[in-house]
């Protein structure tokens, strides 16, 4: 745990700094911090509300345009790299990246306060439910997630494609080259981290409120600052606990039964309000989504200003955008393999449309159980207090007591889930795009979360995290926008580097370049390899060879060298300055025995094979009984591959290219 510490100093240190001067105000002027952070917000979206509005428009036409014509077709990563996770899996997660504490917070609270106060309708009126659930569509609704999108195809592109760091100025690389190393990429990364830590704050801070409200239905709680403090550092200490016992895996596994939970209480919702009605509801809420998209992308009420704007969409907008190195390095995590064009259409179109379906459950059977049996009573009760919404809206439903339990319960897993995650990706970008840190930075960073919220909470409440929100995702937008234009950039350069090697036969996807007689691979087929057979023939065929190409490589000025890996695996490496390493690697693999019969099926065992491994993360190829001059040959074609690949005079992202060529190593 108290290991060196991984960091970028300049990024951490000025982080921190930027972090602090926020909490002093808050130290220094506890009776009027609520009012500086208010005069900051107003002052900020009086001078760059059209800016926020204006960059997310960008935003979601940019990578519309992004999925299609050949922009679409490239993937994240090497051009015959395959997805990690099977398609369905990687829909679920997607599916899981949308849900969170604020569709909890806002599920019930959002549409009836638009019914109540709408920005234009008649409150109360017909006009108002329908306006009412347009907007709320809105700020939930494709535009959210074509922020997170920016960031998450920029990191994936670059970290995956370029072998980058994930951070966010290595999205930069194709405007800034070198320089994203310096005082510029630096500045970047502190934007991020300061976006991101407000925004989770943000997040916990109306976490909290909730969890408060909860407890004052079922046992009398207080809903206070004095409670709330408290309830932020034990849920807070529960995160730290399982950053420092490792407990990853019983987190994942109760984040994953959160959202089973979470979707059977839409469902409840669903069954016991009025059901067809909703669904009915849906289709019709959707209509009028698309209806006013384009209106409401770039209404800024210029000609009839209204406070209404600044406290919901500029808001939202500015909290997306601060949230969004969060949700962006989780969806890039989870997306190498994927076309631009799969990344794109999935991350808009999934989580939005389980998020609408939501809001429509919970938002139209409130606006039904308002106008019906509860006679404007839940209305005066969201309007008294958000936070208290969902739980008096489970007051009109069956199970009360049950239903207003499980969702206590579920806003306080979703609040260690996102302290313990969002921890984990600020110490990333802290550290230059490490991902094994010591776990003393974590605890740091996820104690630093919890002290943002309880601050700011005490100084101004909900108003105090909101105004930092916006004032920490005005730099970040500026970053945003430049990494559109770098993803163009980028994109650019590799369709014209693939035009220019559209004729070179060299570099195509990575296949053995030679291998054994057909009577030897027909043997092997016949008698598949075992463990023990595929480690010996490592050992003594595919190490030996590399041992010698590392030797002529380093006799000729080019550093390389072989080590063994985990598991039996081996690998040659030389190492490159701005680029990504020549990595030939050879481990042994596992897969099941073909079977043409249920018994065989039954029976089938593992053929192993010793199956080839590169930088790039391009698909390997069994060499299971080549001779080492085979293995050798293979190893400069995969070697001349590499050259042609970084040396390409149409690449822009390629600042230098190797001094050696093949034809020079393999000169008998």
């Amino acid at each position: 745990m108290f290991s060196r510490f991984v960091i970028n100093p300049p990024v951490f240190f000025g982080s921190v700094i930027i972090i602090a001067v926020f909490l002093l105000i808050g130290v220094i002027f506890p009776g009027r911090a609520g009012d500086v952070f208010s005069a900051l917000q107003s002052n900020i979206l009086s001078a760059f509300g059209w800016l926020y509005l204006l960059s997310v428009g960008i935003f979601l036409a940019s990578v519309l345009l992004f999925s299609i014509g050949r922009f679409g077709r490239l993937k994240l990563g090497p051009d015959d790299s395959e997805p990690d996770f099977k398609y369905h899996s990687w829909v679920a997660m997607l599916f899981a990246a949308g849900m969170g504490i604020g569709l909890m917070f806002y599920a019930v609270g959002e549409p009836m306060t638009h019914f109540l106060a709408p920005p234009t309708a008649e409150p109360g009126s017909i006009a108002a439910m329908r306006e009412s659930m347009s907007v709320t569509f809105f700020h939930w609704g494709i535009h959210a997630w074509a922020i997170y999108a920016v960031v998450g195809l920029s990191l994936a592109y670059f970290g995956y494609r370029y072998n980058l760091p994930l951070t966010i100025r290595s999205g930069l690389y194709p405007l800034l080259k070198d320089r994203i190393n310096g005082p510029i990429g630096h500045a970047v990364d502190i934007f991020a981290i300061v976006g991101t830590m407000f925004g989770i704050a943000t997040s916990l801070g109306l976490g909290v409120t909730q969890i408060n409200a909860g407890l004052n239905y079922l046992v009398g709680v207080p809903i206070a600052p004095w409670v709330q403090v408290p309830l932020i550092a034990v849920i807070t200490a529960l995160a730290t606990i399982s950053v420092v016992t490792g407990l990853d895996k019983g987190v994942r596994i109760l984040s994953e039964t959160n959202l089973i939970v979470a979707v059977l209480l839409m469902v409840f919702v669903l069954v016991v309000g009025p059901t067809s009605a909703l669904f009915r509801d849906f289709v019709q809420n959707i209509g009028l989504y698309l209806d006013t998209l384009v209106l409401r992308t770039f209404n800024i009420y210029a000609y009839e200003p209204t406070p209404w704007i600044d406290g919901w969409t500029l808001f939202y907008w500015a909290w997306w955008i601060s949230w969004s190195p969060f949700v962006g390095m989780f969806i890039a995590r989870i997306s190498r393999g994927r076309t631009v064009r799969q990344f794109v259409t999935a991350v808009l179109f999934i989580p939005a449309g389980f998020t609408f379906f939501w809001m429509t459950v919970f938002g139209n059977t409130a606006i039904f159980i308002d106008t019906g049996v509860a006679a404007g009573e839940l209305g005066a009760a969201v309007a008294a207090d958000v936070s208290v919404g969902l739980f008096q809206f489970f007051t009109y439903l069956p199970l009360t007591a049950i239903t207003s339990t499980l969702a206590v319960l579920l806003v306080a897993i979703f609040f260690i889930t996102s302290s313990d995650s969002g921890s984990l990706v600020i110490d990333t970008i802290a550290a230059g795009g490490e991902t094994e840190t010591t776990t003393l930075q974590r605890v740091f960073w996820c104690g630093m979360e919890g002290l943002v919220a309880a601050s700011l909470l005490l100084a101004g409440g909900l108003g105090a995290l909101q105004s930092a929100t916006v004032a920490s995702a005005l730099p970040f937008t500026f970053v945003m926008l430049a990494l559109v234009w770098a993803l163009f950039v980028g994109m650019r350069a590799d369709l014209a580097q693939r035009e220019a090697h559209a004729g070179i036969p060299q570099v195509a996807p990575a296949h053995p370049a030679s291998g054994i007689t057909w009577q030897r691979r027909l043997s092997l087929m016949m008698h598949a390899p075992s463990e023990k057979e595929i480690h010996t023939f490592i050992q003594s065929n595919v190490k030996p060879a590399l041992e010698q190409v590392a030797k002529e490589l380093t006799d000729r000025g080019r550093e390389a060298f072989v080590e063994d890996g985990e598991a039996g695996a081996i690998a040659l490496t030389s190492p490159a300055e701005d680029m990504r390493d020549f990595v030939y690697g050879v481990a042994p693999v596992s897969q099941k025995l073909p079977a043409f019969s249920a018994f065989e099926a039954a029976r089938s065992g593992l053929r192993y094979e010793a199956r080839t491994q590169f930088s790039s993360g391009s698909k390997g190829y069994d060499i299971m009984g080549m001779t080492r001059d085979q293995i050798i040959h293979d190893v400069l074609i995969q070697y001349e591959r590499y050259l042609l690949l970084v040396q390409s005079p149409a690449s822009e992202l390629v600042s230098a290219a190797p001094e050696h060529d093949v034809q020079a190593l393999t000169e008998e």
